[in-house]
Order: structure tokens, then sequence, then C-alpha cells
């Protein structure tokens, strides 16, 4: 259950990373709060109760509670607490846009629909603050997608010209997309995924713009619009240097040109894509969550183990913390299977 729950977590921390960026100070405050003692979280729960007022400590302790929320209820009641005195107080704290300041409905169940029913209630009074549309969207990603898509359409209306509603809704559509059970369901999302980061696209910065290419790449294809994926492809791989965010064009567009050269029947293109995507030089991202293995699955029924194989080992030189899960991986398609995860 643990596992559950952290998943949703990182699934939440994937979503708001952008938003993380920008309220850069408050993350650092949650991230210092993250190796704070025991004995230190007590001393700034105490600063709260001489001073409520005090978002920045509020920050730091949501840190120290984040982790520890899966196995202490004690400590997951204190985050409940400080979260709900943040929406019902404070709501335009930088916090609340993060992964540090949401609840989830299953792990805090009354807790949350209480977070939902007080950030309602901040959206009555204030329909059109875009600060506020914002953190609420964040709150309902995962648990009431629907009414965050609401809160960032009518946010688009508000400020038509700002590319981080349009890249918010692409990323939920494109969370809906990796949900959809039906294939005409997840080409339909894809489609309205693509439609809204294209946007994003024409609206961003340069930088902006090079982050979006994969998702851009990822939903064309889903979508499929097999030249759009092509042409994000090659772009992205036209644009790789030395930046933080070469590692995952390097991947992500050879996993996308592979996924096409496989559905146009030229498995050897396949496996050599594969093979270029597995010797990136790794990300924050693909370090923290490891590599795409879509098309490596893709390669295995197609009875390409060697590739595979090959492919395993080149992710372990980026992804150390997964090389328990690849060496699993390599006995199981040694053994002739199919490693469930896979699937």
């Amino acid at each position: 259950m643990r596992n559950r729950y952290l998943t949703t977590s990182m699934m939440g921390l994937i979503w708001c990373l952008c938003s993380v960026l920008h309220a850069a100070d408050v993350t650092m405050l949650a991230i210092q709060g993250r190796n704070m003692t025991a004995e230190q979280a007590a001393a700034v729960e105490k600063q709260i109760k001489d001073n409520p007022q005090d978002v920045n400590a509020r920050a730091k302790l949501l840190g120290y509670y984040f982790a520890k929320q899966f196995t202490d209820a004690a400590v997951r009641k204190a985050k409940q607490e400080n979260i709900l005195w943040l929406i019902e107080n404070e709501p335009q704290a930088k916090i609340l846009a993060t992964p540090f300041g949401q609840m989830d409905a299953i792990l805090d169940g009354e807790s949350y629909t209480r977070g939902k029913q007080a950030w309602e209630k901040q959206l009555k009074a204030q329909p059109n603050n875009l600060t506020l549309l914002d953190h609420a969207a964040k709150y309902f990603l995962l648990h009431d997608r629907e009414r965050a898509k609401q809160l960032l359409e009518k946010a688009q209306k508000i400020d038509a010209e700002n590319p981080e509603w349009a890249r918010e809704l692409g990323q939920l559509y494109s969370l809906d997309m990796q949900g959809s059970s039906s294939l005409k369901a997840k080409k339909a999302t894809a489609a309205k995924a693509l439609e809204q980061l294209e946007i994003a696209y024409r609206l961003s910065t340069d930088v902006a713009k090079d982050a979006l290419l994969s998702n851009l790449a990822q939903s064309a294809l889903v979508a499929g619009d097999t030249e759009k994926a092509k042409q994000y492809a090659k772009q992205m791989l036209n644009q790789v240097g030395s930046d933080w965010n070469s590692g995952n064009k390097v991947h992500y567009a050879n996993i996308t040109l592979g996924k096409i050269a496989l559905a146009d029947g030229n498995i050897e293109a396949a496996n050599q894509f594969l093979i270029k995507a597995g010797k990136t030089k790794g990300s924050p991202q693909l370090n923290s969550f490891g590599p795409d293995f879509s098309l490596a699955k893709a390669l295995l029924e197609k009875e390409q183990k060697k590739v595979v194989l090959e492919y395993l080992d080149l992710c372990g030189n980026f992804w150390v913390l997964g090389k328990d899960r690849l060496a699993q991986w390599s006995k199981a398609i040694n053994d002739n299977q199919i490693p469930k995860t896979l699937r």
C-alpha cells in the first residue's frame, strides 16, 4: 500500500514540476524540512503555535511530513491540519502549488474532502483569482480530474496568452491518455493533449518550448499523427546540447522514432533506435524514475531478446536506483519470460 501512495505522489511531483521551479524558494524550505530531526520539527511546530501566520515554517513542516506520512498516522494528521489551515487562511501560499501542499483522496480520506470543500469556498469568494484556480486545479488533479480541467479552462479564458494553462491542460490530458483503457479513448485524449501542448509551445519562450518537445512527440504519436511525431522527435535530436534536458531529448526522440519504425515493420531500425535511446547520458527525471520501456516491451514481443537485454544494460548506466529491478528483468528475459512489470 505504501508503494501505491508513493507512486501517486510521484505522479503529482512530475505534473507539478514547472510550478515547483517557479516556487523555488518555498520548495527549498520544504526540502530543508525533509532533513529536520524530530526535535527540530517539534520546535517548528511550537513556532507555528506561537505564530500561526508563519507560512514559511508551515512549508518546512510539510516537507518534514511528506515522506513520513505514509507510515506514521500522527504525522499524516499533522500534515492534513497544516494543509487545511493554508487552504482556509493562505490559499495563495506557494507551497500549495507543489506536491508538499496536496492531499490524496485515498490516503487522507475525510481530510481530502474537507480540503476540497475549502477550495470550493475560496473559489466561490474569488472566482477569477488565477492563483487560486491554479492551486485548486493541482489539488483536484488525481481524484477530481474533470474539476481540475474546468478550473484550468477558466484560467485559460481569463489569461489566454499565458502558456502555463495550456501546458497544464496538456499534461492533464496526457494523464488521461495514459489511463485510457480503449485505443479509441486513448487516441482522442492524445489529440486533446497535443492541441493544448501545441498552444503552450506557440506561446512559450525557447527554454520552455524545449521542455515540451518530448510530450508533443508522444501525444502526436498516440493521436495517430506520425508525421508530427517524427518532426518533434527530429527537432529534439537537432537541439541536443549540454543542458539538463538533453538526456531526455536523446532518450524520448529515439523511443518515438523506434515506435514509428516498428509500426512500419522495420524491426532492425527499431532495434537501433532502442539502443540509441539507452545511450542517453540520463537526466534528473530518467535518473530518478527510470527510462521508457514501451519500445523494449514491443520488441520483446517480437522476440528481440538480445537487443532488449542490451538496452536494459545501458539503462543501468544512468538509472542507478533501478539496478536491482533491471537485473530482475534481465534474468526473467534470459529465462524466456516477459517481466510482468513490462507488460
